[in-house]
């Protein structure tokens, strides 16, 4: 005995709708002996007629109305669980809301950006920038999901951190400078320098000079604008403290040298709230992150080796 099949409903459906078994063949892009073949296993499988012929189209009997309510039942499901299969590969995008320090900025988090941009197309990443203390004030309100900064002394209640990476401080100088082409200097061969920071304060959180505490920096310049802080020092007027993740985006205009003291580092890691549901492109993204620090930390051992 035939059974009813999903092709089978549809051209009951169409052929009912339309009165006529070759419209229905039209419609559906088939031939009418294979509409009228289809319509014929439909009868089988009722075991009644389910059209009336005429001089002018069909019509369908009273069992072919009931056929075609249920018709209309099964193909309306079948059509949201497809609308529901598209969803699942079309699905509206994540986002992912990133706060960084400028040097981050840099080449650490764009890196990381554009793997997850290659993964997962569909995720946005509103971006901002900003010191340590706002980016984690935004964190613990709820206004970022993730924020990549120097892990302060005493973090914030409700906030954890990820390590992500140790970054060595360097120090830009002018191509035509002394120390241009050295491998390494000692801190204590910096303190004739000029220099370039981002404030007099030293217990501000931007980069200053380095002194390892021995002695007292001339301060030429102050300016919180890293390119301001690279034009100075490539035009010869001082020195600045640069990390070592910012140096894939630094001018060709200024060389980098290590500082040679086991405290000339500057740890990063990936902050987000304790309390926050646990969400997978957050800690992918912390992957990425993680991946993108080893590459930069082999290109900077390159590009430092004497």
């Amino acid at each position: 005995m035939s059974e009813f099949t999903v092709l089978g409903l549809r051209v009951v459906r169409e052929a009912a709708r339309l009165g006529s078994f070759s419209l229905a063949a039209e419609h559906l892009g088939y031939t009418q002996s294979a509409v009228s073949r289809q319509i014929a296993l439909m009868e089988q499988a009722a075991g009644r007629p389910l059209f009336e012929r005429q001089a002018r189209g069909v019509r369908a009997t009273e069992a072919g109305r009931l056929v075609v309510r249920h018709a209309e039942a099964v193909l309306g499901e079948l059509r949201t669980a497809r609308q529901g299969l598209a969803d699942l590969d079309g699905r509206p995008p994540g986002r992912l809301r990133v706060g960084a320090v400028a040097t981050a900025m840099a080449a650490l988090v764009p890196r990381a950006i554009a793997t997850l941009a290659e993964r997962e197309p569909g995720t946005e990443v509103p971006l901002r920038e900003g010191p340590t203390i706002r980016l984690l004030a935004a964190l613990a309100g709820g206004r970022l999901d993730l924020a990549v900064v120097p892990p302060p002394a005493r973090p914030p209640a409700g906030v954890s951190l990820a390590p992500l990476l140790d970054d060595p401080l360097l120090v830009a100088v002018a191509l035509d400078h002394p120390l241009a082409g050295a491998g390494a200097v000692r801190p204590a061969e910096l303190r004739a320098e000029r220099w370039i920071t981002g404030s007099t304060d030293p217990g501000t959180t931007l980069l200053g000079a380095w002194t390892g505490g021995e002695w007292e920096p001339r301060v030429a310049f102050t300016a919180r604008d890293w390119v301001a802080k690279l034009g100075l020092a490539a035009a010869g007027l001082g020195v600045t403290v640069v990390p070592g993740l910012a140096v894939p985006a630094l001018p060709p205009t200024v060389a980098v040298v290590r500082i040679d003291d086991p405290l000339a580092v500057r740890p990063l890691a990936a902050a987000r709230r304790a309390d926050a549901p646990e969400d997978p492109r957050g800690r992918a993204f912390t992957e990425m992150l993680l991946d993108a620090a080893a590459d930069l930390s082999a290109e900077l051992r390159r590009r430092l080796r004497p």
